[in-house]
């Protein structure tokens, strides 16, 4: 085995660093200045350099620059205990191949080390491959989803309402736009609608407008959604969510075609058609009594049931390849997904379905060291992204990077940075004031 060469001015900690190497059955040699590591660089090549960044005039930058000029397959790693933004990005930039954040459990530093390791030894595990990958929006090809393009294909050309039935995050939306733009009144309007989103009191005016004066507010004429999608397609995603005296009103116009603004004494015709959608039970919920049974066999027209990812067996792939293009194309990135990496999202349940998944492959496709998404990216990330106790601190340095990388690669758009992260945007908020970032 190789020599590591460790660069830390901090003798006690220095030397914690190299005993446990050791005893781990790595060779070390360690240094406590830049001056004499780039010294050592010079004399001699390292597989594997472990700099901390803040050391004396220069800093682990210039062992990451002059370690890379000397071997450009060598891999640094940086580790320090207050990393600013500048420096991840430098870090990232000039190739490193990992970012501890002090302090770290020396397990931690085990896994990276060895993970570089096997780049350096020509170890590296083949790459997945998926070919010909889909070019349209709907990805899969398993045989729950050729069932949904079959009756996507006979309903799309039809003005029938659709009801698409599905858990959270499996793309009814994406459905209802397929089934709007292979129809006639594709040219024309789609308008989505959160049901459950909006305030009861004010779905009613939000889908069939309101006239001036029809309550404390109502200062204008307000045009409502069907009214503007008029000759298109409303989706109306959560319908579930809604309360029955809504729902009689919604009958009433699927019925007669015709709405009314609040306030207003005439109905007006309109042309648009209807797509919902749902997470819930309906069944279970009209046996309950909160759904109209009148407007469950109204909307019951043709149903679309979306199975969760964890039943789409052989779909991962895909989805998996096509959201990795998306992003290394989309943030300069070469991330590459190993055959470990993809048997572990294979065999993951996906509680989150394919947002989770996308949510996921952006993150790691931003994360991963090198861009290499393998077993150990993915479980990662998969811990991660699952709900954990806000108030633990034994991740907190670890999340802090994070938080800094991601926000650097999404140029500081904080609610696509919490996405990637899989936190609330003012869970975010809260970490960046904790951080002096906000």
């Amino acid at each position: 085995m190789q020599r590591l060469l460790v660069v830390e001015d901090d003798n006690s900690v220095r030397m914690t660093i190299v005993t446990a190497l050791e005893c781990e059955g790595f060779d070390v040699d360690a240094v406590g200045s830049t001056r004499e590591a780039i010294s050592r660089l010079e004399g001699s090549q390292y597989p594997i350099v472990i700099s901390d960044i803040y050391l004396d005039e220069r800093t682990g930058l210039d062992v990451l620059n002059a370690a890379r000029k000397g071997n450009p397959k060598c891999q640094v790693i940086l580790m320090t205990g207050r990393g600013t933004m500048e420096t991840v990005m430098a870090a990232t930039r000039g190739g490193a191949f990992d970012y501890l954040a002090k302090p770290f459990d020396m397990d931690q530093m085990f896994d990276v080390i060895r993970r570089a390791q096997a780049t350096f030894e020509g170890e590296e595990e083949k790459e997945d491959v998926v070919e010909d990958l889909p070019t349209s929006e709907m990805i899969g090809s398993s045989a729950p989803m050729i069932e949904i393009y079959k009756n996507l294909s006979l309903s799309a050309p039809t003005d029938a309402t659709v009801l698409i039935e599905g858990e959270t995050g499996t793309g009814k939306e994406l459905i209802a736009r397929m089934i709007h733009n292979n129809s006639r009144r594709s040219e024309k309007p789609f308008v989505a609608v959160d049901c459950g989103a909006i305030a009861p009191t004010l779905l009613e005016s939000e889908l069939f407008g309101v006239v001036k004066g029809a309550f404390t507010g109502a200062d204008r004429d307000r045009v409502g959604v069907f009214e503007s999608a008029n000759t298109g397609t409303v989706f109306l995603d959560e319908i579930g969510e809604t309360d029955l005296s809504f729902q009689l009103t919604l009958l009433r116009f699927l019925q007669q075609r015709e709405i009314r603004p609040v306030g207003a004494s005439r109905s007006k015709v309109i042309d648009v058609r209807v797509v919902l959608a749902t997470n819930r039970d309906m069944q279970k919920m009209v046996d309950e009594k909160k759904f109209r049974e009148d407007l469950w066999y109204r909307i019951n027209v043709i149903r679309i049931q979306l199975p969760p990812l964890r039943e789409r067996h052989g779909d991962v792939p895909l989805l998996a390849h096509t959201f990795l293009n998306r992003y290394n194309d989309r943030y300069n990135m070469s991330g590459r997904l190993t055959e470990s990496g993809m048997k572990t999202l294979e065999t993951y349940a996906w509680p989150g379905n394919v947002r989770q998944l996308q949510h996921m492959m952006e993150r790691m496709t931003i994360l991963a060291p090198q861009g290499r998404i393998d077993e150990a990216a993915v479980r990662e990330a998969i811990v991660a992204m699952e709900p954990r106790d806000n108030g633990s601190d034994s991740l907190a340095d670890t999340e802090a990077d994070q938080i800094r990388r991601v926000l650097a690669a999404t140029n500081g758009n904080k609610s696509h940075a919490a996405k990637i992260l899989g936190i609330e945007r003012k869970t975010l908020y809260r970490k960046l004031e904790r951080m002096g970032l906000a």
